[in-house]
């Protein structure tokens, strides 16, 4: 029988990710997930390997099979993640999102300005899939129209942010709902029906703060909302018909449609929408000086697999517009790749059943293994710094102890979620954290106190745990 690292021993390839991440982080900033954090990874199942095979006599076959059966596990969330890039950018230029934001902007009273800054960063978040492309775009002009109504920008960036992390968590379109689903072997529109539970009760609890703090502050201005949507309107065709879009996407995902057909239908529906109502992009999509067919099939490709951007003559706007393509799921790809080796390694080493080892004493019941992975969670966000490693390494961890006790795989793909991806946020050195305070330029600890939902959601994962609600084992 092969002797197995003591959890010591296993600390010392996350304390060498911890202490690569650390360095990558400081010296290249939000930028670190273009290749600082993959290298990092790869150098940390280094470490594990060399350890494995120094002192506990590993062989290497046993390191490169645990690799690529995690590799291969991951299959479907890369091809996923290249259509959701396809999507994303079919969804903009076909002036979907935009018709969303424009409609969404003129439901908004000065006295609900939190609360519909919440609703429609939610709604944005799960259109697009991307917290932080929520943030950067339609959060940004969010928080100038909050300033000039006269609302701090604690209790607007905690409205933009517990919004657009709803969404994030809630949309099939986001690569951390996708990771979380695929790492714990999960059905991807279960895990998302199952995180209801669980996050409905957080998002209302933060939509009833913000609308008693709303109704409690004074009117200001909103001419700033009309100069918004008149420059979406300028550029956009929009009209109510591009609403077919993301019902026909609600219709699929209610039928229970595999993932993959539901969102290459909707990416197919957009580009349809694109060439029909807004043809003048597609054309300035292909920076073609001739106009015609050749020119829109050409702009229509451009918008599912590379960037675009469009001048709306504001630069907010402009960031709002501007999409990545399956180009833009590269980095994300190239990270999962790299932390299959690293937890492969780390499997094969028997230093994940070593650190688990550690949590498993401490379970005797649903409440205490659900909590354990919640503290487990957002000690990874701390430890690691980022969101996607954390995801990875919790998933890992307690993916043979949720299956040994019986329950679901939705229970943990659940947990990982409302412990990692809500609170990375909340993080000043995490990837994340640090993103969205420079983006904002709103300090995380002036932030944190008034991001209900993400302080919630942790919470109410454990609460839920110990009424036992929906909480299911399989015989």
């Amino acid at each position: 029988m092969k002797k197995i690292p003591s959890p010591g021993i296993s600390l010392i390839p996350v304390l060498v990710l911890t202490g690569l991440l650390f360095a990558t982080i400081r010296s290249f900033g939000s930028d670190s997930l273009e290749g600082g954090s993959q290298v990092s990874l790869l150098i940390a199942s280094a470490v594990c390997i060399f350890i494995g095979t120094l002192f506990y006599k590993i062989e290497w076959r046993d390191f490169e099979f645990a690799i690529i059966n995690n590799i291969t596990g991951v299959t479907p969330a890369i091809l996923i993640l290249l259509i959701i890039g396809a999507l994303s950018g079919a969804w903009m230029i076909s002036g979907v999102v935009p018709t969303l934001i424009y409609y969404g902007m003129k439901v908004i009273h000065p006295s609900y300005f939190l609360t519909s800054t919440c609703i429609i960063c939610a709604l944005v978040s799960i259109m697009t899939g991307s917290s932080w492309t929520t943030i950067a775009t339609i959060g940004i002009a969010l928080l100038g129209i909050g300033k000039v109504q006269g609302f701090s920008e604690g209790w607007i960036a905690g409205a933009i942010i517990s919004g657009a992390y709803f969404g994030d968590k809630m949309s099939p379109l986001s690569d951390t709902t996708v990771l979380a689903a695929s790492i714990t072997d999960t059905p991807l529109f279960k895990h998302i029906r199952y995180m209801l539970i669980t996050t409905v009760p957080s998002i209302v609890i933060a939509l009833i703060i913000f609308t008693i703090m709303g109704i409690t502050h004074t009117v200001g201005d909103t001419s700033n909302i009309d100069a918004f949507n008149s420059v979406l309107a300028s550029k956009f065709n929009i009209t109510p018909w591009l609403l077919i879009v993301p019902v026909i996407t609600g219709v699929m995902i209610a039928k229970k449609a595999p993932s993959l057909v539901t969102l290459f239908v909707s990416t197919a529906a957009a580009g349809l929408c694109a060439v029909i109502f807004q043809p003048e992009l597609l054309y300035e999509v292909a920076n073609e000086v001739t106009q015609g067919t050749h020119t829109t099939f050409k702009g229509l490709l451009m918008t599912f697999y590379g960037s675009t951007s469009l001048d709306m003559g504001d630069e907010a706007v402009n960031q709002l517009v501007a999409t990545r393509g399956m180009s833009g799921m590269l980095n994300t790809i190239w990270l999962i790749i790299c932390a299959m080796c690293f937890g492969g390694a780390m499997t094969a080493s028997g230093m994940i059943g070593s650190l688990t080892s550690v949590f498993v004493r401490t379970i005797k019941r649903t409440v205490s293994l659900v909590a354990s992975t919640v503290f487990a969670g957002i000690s990874l966000n701390l430890i690691t710094a980022d969101q996607y490693i954390s995801i990875i390494l919790t998933g890992n961890m307690f993916n043979e102890i949720y299956k040994k006790e019986g329950y679901e795989s939705c229970l943990l793909s659940r947990t990982t979620e409302d412990s990692v991806t809500v609170t990375s946020v909340l993080i000043p050195w995490n990837t994340c954290g640090m993103t969205q305070a420079t983006i904002l330029n709103v300090s995380t600890l002036t932030y944190l106190p008034y991001c209900f939902f993400n302080l919630l959601s942790p919470i109410m994962s454990i609460l839920v745990a110990a009424i036992g609600y929906k909480i299911r084992r399989i015989k």
